[in-house]
Formats: structure tokens, C-alpha cells, sequence
């Protein structure tokens, strides 16, 4: 087994080669992240007879240039493979791995490169498909905390500083209240230019779209707690290649090392074993055709085929109090506190179900179909939902924003989505749901006055009142035990 370090059209990279003469099929990781971090990664594919490539993108740690995300990868990466092909060690097949923004960089050379720069295969885990999906919410609302976490760490620098924001927090608690957004740079005390250029981007779909005129084989991984699973599961449904397989376990964005509280032991998944085992089938023509995969079913010891889903049973919590409430930027709903205030006027609708009477097993899409009034032109709705356990535990379930704009003090019908739950929820459990105006610091508080949240100056309470005979919680149940079935198989058949 041979490791050298070399460039390929002056970006830093790292081969590690099989033992023995070769040829051999290739794997290709470009990252933003340093690529000596992929190092036992590279030395995993290698010994299972694969020729291991980690390159710095583009004006990152050891890779000269300026560091521009989403601009550059689909060049960038299309020379990559280019000199991957002419090496000796290569026999021309090649895989594009990657996971978060590196899996961004594995999709474009699939569906942007020439054709004799295009992989044979791509493996995107947790894709971050592009600069709109990450900064936004599908229904436009920014994501403040990922976001602001992601550029101080990453942006505008050659380096990467994991801890920025927490430092910056841990000195200042309220630093993401301060307005306007856009002068966050100034509060982290450097320049990061690109920060307000962020927020410019609004079109969603781009990766998606072109997906459906994909030619290769695709493995889609996501987790049900990142931040992205919508995304990944898009890809997946919409891939236009020979096959396409999705692995969705009850995981964050870090997959296997950031397991959910409803992951069971049947879910430690050796991935990099998975991985070769899929690339060596993807490279010879050894997957059927068509979409295939599984998903967790959290808090069960077992997994379902991918495109399992319940049907949507409809339920109308109990109200507790907050139909009339008023959602005060001043004093938002937190997204990392799960309590509720006992005292003082309602700062959300609060809804409860009874105990569930027997075991339940929720599979698909949530949502909730209100008819609600809010008496500021520019409103956002959050929806939280909340497993209340027999022990008296609370856990998050699921969570959806949207944002609407219309003639203040006009009742109106809308439904929130709060993406997909794969979840056993026991007998004894209660549903707790909450309606209020603000998930921050996850989300950007909306100002009430139409104007952009980044660039706002000035915040104002909105008066909400809610119809509580309108509002329908539809969860997508089970109708009996599903059959298990094993991740290895359907990944591999």
C-alpha cells in the first residue's frame, strides 16, 4: 500500500494505493474540510482494492486560490478526474464520495462535468445540494444558527475553526440577536464578505432538477435529525441513473457518530464497509435497476424499505391555551428549549393529545392544516411537535416553518409541513403541539414588517389568534407491524 501527496492542477492531494500493481477503480473525496482528515478513510478503501483521492477544494487549507463555496467544485473536480485517469494506477472507473459539502462537490461533477470527466458512480452523504437549500427553509425562512455556525467556522478563510461560534456566543449569549443579521461578521470580530451574499440566494432545485438526467448509480445517505433529510431524500426519489439507493437511519448530520435518542443497537451500521460493498456492485453493473433503500424505524429495532409510508390518520389535539397569543421577536420561541412557560400571557398555541391506548408506528410526511389570523403584513408559523413520554420525558418529534405574507388581520387556511417522522411512539405517549411565530435561534425571527429578517432594523410583535376547530394534525401511521427487512440487502440487491 503506497501514500503520497502531490497536486493535481496546483489543488493539494493525497492518493493512497492499493498494494500490488493495479489498475485499480478509484475513489475521489474533494473537501473543504482538509483532506488529511480522510486519511483512515483513504487507508479503509485501499486495503478493499481501491486507489484513495482527498483533494482540498479550491483556496482551502493546503489548495491555493480563493475560497468561493458552491462556485468552483464542477471545474475544479472535472480536472481531478481527468489526471485520476491518466495515472497508470487507474483503470479509468471512478467513484465521487463526499459527505455535506463534499457530497455537493461528488454530485456536480456527476450531473455538471464533460462527459470523460464524469464518475461512474456518486455517493453523497447528507448532501448539502447548494447554497439556497442550505441558507433556507423550502418555504423561504433563513436558517440562522446552521448558517451562522457553518461561515464562521468555514467561510472566507483557508482554515476551518469549529468552535468560532460557540466562542463567540459563549462571550456574547445574545450575539445572534443583535440587528442587523448581516452585521454578524463585525460581532465575530473578522471579515467575511461572502456572509451577506449568502442571503441573496432564493432559487431551491438546482441539483434536483438536473438529477433527473443522471446516467450513474447513486447512493443517497441522510439522517432523520439533519438538517437536510428532505434533500437527501429528494435526490433519491428524483435520480435519473441506471439505480439509486437511499440509507436513512435515525441519525444527525454526522450519520453514525450522531445517533438520535430513538436509535436501537439494530441501527449501528458499519458504513465504510457498505460503502465498498456498494461501489464494487455500482462499478460492475451489479445493482438492479430502479429505486431501492430502507429507512430506520426509530425507537424499534428494525428497518423498512425506503418507500414505506402510513396512511395519514388525522387527530385533533386538545387545546390548552394560546389561541389568541402574540408572537414577540423581543422574546422568541426557542428552538433549543423544549419547556414551556407556566406563567405569563401565551407566547404560542399549546395542543395536547390524550395518551396513545397502544404502540404507534408514524411513517412519512407530518403535517398540520390550521385556519389562523395574524395582524402584521409578514407572519411566520412554526409548528412543533413534541412526544411527551410515560416517564414524563419530552422529546422533539418534528419541526416546520413557513412564512406568509398577507393583509394583516385576515384569517386564512394553510397547512405546515414538518418533514418526515420514522418513529415507534409507545403507548402512554402524548403529542404535545406548538403553534407560535418564532423558532429562534434555528431560524431568523421575522420582523412583522415585511422587511427582509437579514438585513432588518427594527422588530415589532404580530397578534396571532388560531381557529382551534380548524387545526388537524395528519400523521402518516402504520395500519399494521411492518415486516423488517435488512439494510445490506436492499442497499446491495
Amino acid at each position: 500500500m503506497t501514500a503520497f501527496g502531490t497536486t493535481v492542477e496546483e489543488l493539494a492531494t493525497d492518493v493512497v494505493l492499493p498494494a500490488g500493481d493495479g489498475p485499480f477503480p478509484a475513489v475521489l473525496i474533494r473537501t473543504p474540510y482538509d483532506r488529511t482528515r480522510h486519511r483512515a478513510e483513504a487507508l479503509g478503501w485501499a486495503r478493499r482494492g481501491f486507489a484513495a483521492v482527498a483533494q482540498d477544494v479550491r483556496g482551502r487549507f493546503a489548495s491555493p486560490g480563493e475560497w468561493h463555496p458552491y462556485a468552483n467544485e464542477a471545474t475544479d473536480g472535472a480536472a481531478a478526474v481527468r489526471w485520476i485517469r491518466r495515472q497508470p494506477w487507474s483503470d479509468g472507473r471512478l467513484v465521487a464520495a463526499g459527505a455535506s459539502y463534499a457530497a455537493h462537490c461528488a454530485l456536480v461533477l456527476a450531473l455538471d462535468a464533460p462527459g470523460d470527466a464524469r464518475p461512474d458512480a456518486v455517493l453523497a452523504a447528507v448532501p448539502a445540494l447548494g447554497p439556497a437549500e442550505t441558507a433556507r427553509e423550502a418555504s423561504g425562512v433563513e436558517r440562522l444558527l446552521s448558517r451562522a455556525g457553518w461561515w464562521a467556522a468555514h467561510g472566507d478563510r483557508p482554515d476551518s475553526d469549529e468552535s468560532a461560534l460557540d466562542k463567540a456566543l459563549a462571550a456574547d449569549p445574545g450575539l445572534l440577536t443583535h440587528l442587523p443579521l448581516t452585521g454578524l461578521p463585525e460581532r465575530l470580530g473578522r471579515s467575511l464578505p461572502s456572509w451577506a451574499g449568502l442571503w441573496r440566494h432564493r432559487e431551491r432545485g438546482h441539483l434536483i432538477a438536473r438529477a433527473a438526467h443522471s446516467a450513474v448509480p447513486l447512493l443517497a445517505v441522510g439522517g432523520h435529525h439533519d438538517h437536510f433529510t428532505e434533500d437527501t431524500i429528494a435526490l433519491w426519489h428524483t435520480w435519473g441513473g441506471p439505480s439509486a439507493r437511499l440509507l436513512l437511519g435515525p441519525w444527525g448530520h454526522g450519520l453514525g457518530s450522531t445517533p438520535g435518542p430513538d436509535a436501537r443497537p439494530v441501527h449501528r451500521v458499519n458504513l465504510g464497509e457498505l460503502y465498498v460493498r456498494w461501489a464494487r456492485r455500482a462499478l460492475t453493473g451489479g445493482l438492479a435497476p430502479g429505486r431501492h433503500g430502507v429507512q430506520a424505524l426509530g425507537g424499534a429495532d428494525l428497518w423498512l424499505p425506503a418507500g414505506t409510508n402510513g396512511e395519514p390518520r388525522l387527530r385533533r389535539p386538545r387545546l390548552l391555551h394560546g389561541a389568541a397569543f402574540t408572537a414577540d421577536p423581543e422574546r422568541p420561541v426557542r428552538s433549543d428549549v423544549l419547556a414551556v412557560p407556566a406563567a405569563g400571557p401565551p407566547d404560542r398555541c399549546l395542543l395536547v393529545t390524550p395518551p396513545l391506548p397502544r404502540p404507534l408506528d408514524v411513517v412519512g410526511p407530518v403535517s398540520v392544516h390550521l385556519r389562523a389570523t395574524a395582524h402584521t403584513p409578514s407572519a411566520d408559523w412554526a409548528a412543533r411537535l413534541v412526544a411527551l413520554t410515560p416517564e414524563g420525558v419530552a422529546e422533539r418529534l418534528a419541526v416546520g416553518i413557513v412564512r406568509r405574507e398577507e393583509r394583516a388581520g385576515r384569517e386564512a387556511p394553510f397547512a405546515v409541513g414538518l418533514g418526515r417522522l420514522a418513529r415507534r411512539l409507545r403507548a402512554g405517549t402524548r403529542l404535545r403541539l406548538e403553534i407560535a411565530g418564532h423558532h429562534f435561534p434555528a431560524h431568523a425571527r421575522n420582523p412583522h414588517t415585511g422587511d427582509d429578517p437579514v438585513t432588518a432594523v427594527t422588530l415589532h410583535p404580530s397578534r396571532r389568534e388560531i381557529d382551534p376547530d380548524s387545526l388537524v394534525l395528519s400523521l402518516p401511521v402504520l395500519p399494521s407491524r411492518p415486516t423488517p427487512v435488512d439494510p445490506a440487502e436492499e442497499i446491495l440487491r
